[in-house]
């Protein structure tokens, strides 16, 4: 995929910067560390995908850690 970025801190920049197209958020994910991206996301309307575990997450963006979170930039 391009013009994705991977990770939580990364990812809410992104957020914040109004860059963002579509997020994923891993369905098995803590919620706790998700939340706050979470609320962004829907404050702002963007379209949020929960269909991806961690582990496919991470397939789907080519890299070999599971992650919670990535996001598509515009």
């Amino acid at each position: 995929m391009d013009n994705i970025i991977v990770g939580l801190k990364q990812s809410k920049k992104a957020v914040e910067a109004n860059e963002v197209k579509l997020a994923y958020i891993a369905k098995d994910a803590d919620y706790e560390i998700t939340a706050p991206v979470l609320r962004l996301c829907n404050k702002k309307d963007i379209t949020i995908n929960r269909e991806y575990n961690m582990k496919d997450l991470a397939k789907l963006c080519k890299i070999e850690v599971p992650t919670a979170i990535a996001v598509v930039t515009i």
